[in-house]
């Protein structure tokens, strides 16, 4: 079994009681821009990253760290379950773990989960084109669009929908074209 498979398995657990606290308390739509906010601090940080993995810093040192940077910007029961996590020695698995609450989130939602990879990041109008288009081609009636930027793309674009990816970028036809002309 390889490392993100048991990450996984030890996640969602932590995940559904969250959703499911969330649920009790009627903060489920807090709840995930709570923890979306927490992601975008951990993506911009990776020293925080490096600390709160870290076994050789105390327990008391990540929830003074956590308590420090997200007391008066995140709802309390949010907080309380980060400190959970460093109680238990599990805030390594933070980024994980808020991925699976996003997702059980979105299920529930009923709100289909786009990744969109491009050189550049796209304007409002760009983005309500194709969460439209994506909407016609899904059958969905809510999609939520994750953009990644990712500069190895040359230009243009990479949606992921569970499965399926649409590759319009232009190292992907680069791919394809060198693959037809490495096989005739």
């Amino acid at each position: 079994m390889n490392n993100t498979n048991i990450r996984d398995k030890i996640s969602v657990p932590y995940a559904e009681a969250l959703l499911e606290l969330a649920k009790k308390s009627n903060l489920i739509t807090e709840m995930a821009k709570d923890l979306s906010f927490i992601s975008e601090v951990l993506s911009q940080s990776s020293d925080l990253q490096l600390i709160l993995a870290n076994p050789l810093v105390s327990v008391s040192a990540k929830k003074n760290i956590l308590d420090q940077l997200f007391v008066d910007k995140i709802n309390r029961s949010a907080l309380n379950f980060l400190l959970v996590l460093v109680d238990r020695r599990r805030i390594y698995l933070l980024l994980t773990i808020i991925n699976k609450y996003l997702e059980l989130n979105y299920l529930l939602e009923s709100i289909t989960i786009a990744e969109l990879f491009t050189t550049v990041s796209f304007n409002e109008e760009q983005q309500s084109a194709l969460v439209e288009k994506l909407k016609v081609m899904t059958n969905s009636k809510n999609i939520k669009l994750v953009i990644t930027i990712n500069s190895n793309l040359i230009g243009g674009f990479i949606v992921k929908i569970g499965s399926k990816v649409i590759d319009a970028s232009i190292s992907g036809k680069l791919h394809k074209m060198s693959f037809y002309l490495n096989t005739n």
